[in-house]
């Protein structure tokens, strides 16, 4: 049984008395830089960003671009085009018009700039060939006819979650992966100590103590493996790159393309002077800085063909970048820092002792194809 808990960190679990009678295996997991985008695939594939092309949703491609038909809404005003109801709605027809069966939301990109980029998320993670480059644990079990059960990110967490416990109640399965995300959205607005985050743990460990229970009265083993994506920083800072860069008076679109994140500001250059010009402001910031290519390469985010930017910002923990094109305004919590800042750590428990022992998040799909091939050997397949 695999649960992941997306924003669970380890920072915000290691003093909680959670599931540790069943689960006495707590570790911290290195987690990979970037957004969930990047995560998630890492955790299935266990490759890295630059390895499987998945990292921050939208990148610079001008040709390939699939949302030219946006460029109608420029004209309106900032008011009406920001609003998130407005924008929610959008997401979904143009998710429908163009066929995505992966996560995908507008967010805030100004509308006239929209014709210049692309996603890299067209596909469902969590079904067979979801990956851009690579194979994923979910082809693996396929390929091989494990009897398994992967719950639909789609549906609601109450519904995912009664899945996992209908389908253990039958007993038809030999592998089990479980994904929540309502805790990240939690921790975007509220402390991690606050009475809605509390609660959500606790009702949390109820629910997998009973697929626990219920496993453990089905299977005569039952292995259980806890973990999330990355932690969560509790915002005390923000900055506002858009306008430092836009007052050096060059033109986007033509001197430079930018994708402002909430914690990196990515830029391509059309020229020397954008670049120059751009690095020095961007050198200057007091709670940032820019990434070298040697850091990049470690973090496993170089792409030699500088898909998701030439240049790369990134704020220190718990610094926001406010406005930026995924929102315009502050949150209490981000992720999406250095993966070496503590909050950035994601958390990993077992009622096991796995040899190797993961240490990063990409570590989650030896463990999870080693299950699975357990049952491969065990039942003559190959």
């Amino acid at each position: 049984i695999f649960v992941f808990i997306d924003a669970f960190g380890y920072d915000i679990a290691k003093d909680l008395d959670f599931m540790s009678d069943i689960l006495p295996t707590k570790a911290p997991l290195r987690t990979v830089f970037g957004f969930s985008s990047a995560c998630i695939p890492s955790i299935l594939s266990g490759r890295t960003p630059c390895e499987h092309k998945h990292w921050n949703f939208f990148y610079y491609a001008p040709e390939t671009s699939p949302f030219k038909l946006l460029r109608i809404f420029r004209f309106l005003p900032g008011i009406v085009a920001n609003r998130s109801r407005l924008r929610c709605q959008l997401s979904k027809m143009v998710k429908k018009r163009l066929n995505f069966s992966g996560y995908f939301q507008l967010y805030n990109i100004p509308f006239k700039y929209y014709h210049l980029f692309d996603t890299c998320e067209k596909r469902d993670l969590f079904k067979p060939g979801g990956l851009n480059v690579g194979k994923t644990i979910v082809d693996f079990l396929v390929e091989n006819s494990v009897p398994h059960l992967f719950t639909n990110w789609a549906d609601p967490e109450e519904e995912r979650i009664a899945q996992m416990t209908q389908a253990v109640r039958e007993g038809e399965i030999s592998f089990a992966f479980l994904y929540t995300s309502d805790l990240d959205a939690m921790l975007h607005f509220n402390s991690r100590d606050s009475d809605v985050v509390r609660n959500k743990i606790k009702w949390y460990e109820e629910r997998f103590r009973e697929v626990y229970q219920l496993a453990s009265q089905k299977y005569d083993m039952v292995d259980m493996y806890l973990f999330s994506d990355h932690g969560m920083a509790e915002i005390h800072r923000t900055y506002d790159m858009i306008s430092d860069i836009e007052a050096l008076g060059l033109k986007f679109g033509a001197d430079y393309v930018a994708m402002y994140d909430s914690t990196v500001g990515r830029f391509w250059f059309m020229n020397d002077e954008a670049r120059k010009r751009i690095t020095e402001t961007l050198s200057k910031i007091d709670c940032a800085r820019i990434l070298s290519d040697e850091e990049l390469k470690e973090l496993g985010v170089y792409f030699e063909d500088r898909q998701f930017g030439e240049l790369m910002c990134l704020m220190d923990a718990g610094a926001l970048i406010v406005p930026s094109y995924m929102g315009d305004k502050p949150l209490f919590g981000m992720h999406g820092y250095h993966p070496d800042d503590k909050d950035s750590y994601a958390l990993f428990m077992t009622n096991t002792q796995p040899d190797p022992f993961p240490k990063c998040i990409t570590d989650m799909y030896g463990l999870m194809r080693s299950a699975a091939g357990e049952w491969i050997e065990n039942s003559g397949h190959r």
